[in-house]
């Protein structure tokens, strides 16, 4: 029987037929999986976005004109391999892969959510808010604020 409000109790269906756990210790064992993919989708995400950034970084430092020359240890590791111009530039292709995969997990752990069990959405919650609190609480001020100088009134 599939619920269709939240309840409390150790036998849940997670996602999958073949997920279902009847003991305490199954139980248990999942909410921790939530958690940890909960956690594993904010790392992805901060993985994602330092991509982004760097990529941004690179175009802007080849386009600016200002006459230097990046030594290697500024470069990055994608853009120095395969080059950050185009629109099939590396460094946009491994962004489009990270975010795909970081939304295959967040929609699997709405899906997990969507089983109605208190359990499951305390551990999603929870893992959501230790892997931002672990991967992206310090950076979000340098991704929301790239330029201070620019304005969009200017």
């Amino acid at each position: 029987m599939m619920h269709m409000t939240f309840y409390w109790g150790r036998e849940v269906t997670i996602l999958f037929d073949s997920w279902r756990t009847k003991s305490w210790v199954d139980y248990s064992l999942s909410l921790v999986a939530c958690l940890l993919a909960a956690a594993f989708y904010q790392y992805l995400e901060n993985h994602r976005m330092r991509v982004k950034i760097a990529a941004a970084a690179g175009s802007a430092g080849k386009g600016a004109g200002g006459g230097g020359v990046e030594s290697g240890a500024d470069v990055p590791l994608i853009q120095r391999k395969f080059g950050s111009s185009g629109k099939w530039s590396a460094a946009r292709v491994v962004g489009a892969a990270l975010f795909g995969l970081n939304s295959a997990i967040g929609y699997m752990l709405m899906l997990a959510v969507m089983s109605f069990n208190g359990g499951v959405f305390v551990a999603v919650v929870v893992g959501l808010g230790i892997g931002y609190l672990l991967f992206r609480g310090v950076d979000d001020e340098s991704v929301l604020v790239a330029d201070e100088t620019s304005c969009a009134c200017a």
